[in-house]
């Protein structure tokens, strides 16, 4: 089977799943339309291992399937096939169990970067608020510290954090702020010839 058909191609989801198998670049899927992902930052790693880390025990102790960045999440919109890839994905549900996606998360993360940053607050936002099965969605700033949580228990309103524990009801279980950055050792921007 040829390659992913360039960006702006219709394309089945079919032809998506089959071709990200064979795809060295990850894509992720709108309603028929593929857009590559980037590769992340340092810090954006060191983020998401450390979250992963800390959630990793409990997750366990719950028997969820916790995933960084590599495991798809499908979503259907108004009848819109939609597949994205979380910096951080935890289903608990046992019947959730595709080889190549999950499709009912407890709780998602993403670390916000400035290429994708309006995308998780906007479109990704909305998107997963129509998850049933979605208790928590969190963004992570990786130029500072500082956690949104956004609940369904609390109407998808923000609650902010800078300091302290972040309480996750999916998994009954906190993480420390300190402890999500943990390994990042500044939050000063790079300089432009580094890029």
């Amino acid at each position: 089977m040829p390659p992913l058909p360039a960006v702006n191609t219709f394309i089945s989801v079919d032809e998506y799943l089959n071709g990200e198998l064979r795809s060295e670049i990850r894509h992720e899927y709108v309603d028929g339309q593929i857009y590559a992902m980037g590769g992340a930052s340092d810090s954006h790693g060191l983020i998401v291992n450390a979250l992963a880390f800390a959630l990793t025990p409990a997750a366990r102790k719950k028997h969820c399937q916790l995933f960084t960045s590599d495991m798809k999440l499908r979503l259907s919109i108004a009848d819109n096939m939609v597949f994205y890839y979380p910096d951080l994905l935890l289903s608990c549900a046992p019947d959730d169990r595709q080889p190549y996606f999950r499709s009912r998360p407890c709780l998602i993360v993403e670390v916000l970067s400035d290429s994708t940053e309006r995308i998780d607050r906007r479109e990704k936002l909305l998107a997963y608020q129509t998850l049933p099965s979605l208790q928590e969605y969190v963004l992570v700033a990786q130029n500072a510290k500082r956690v949104e949580v956004y609940r369904r228990a609390n109407d998808w309103k923000a609650e902010y954090f800078d300091s302290g524990e972040i309480w996750f009801d999916c998994l009954e279980s906190s993480v420390s702020v300190n402890a999500i950055y943990a390994d990042v050792e500044s939050f000063e921007a790079p300089a432009p010839d580094s890029i």
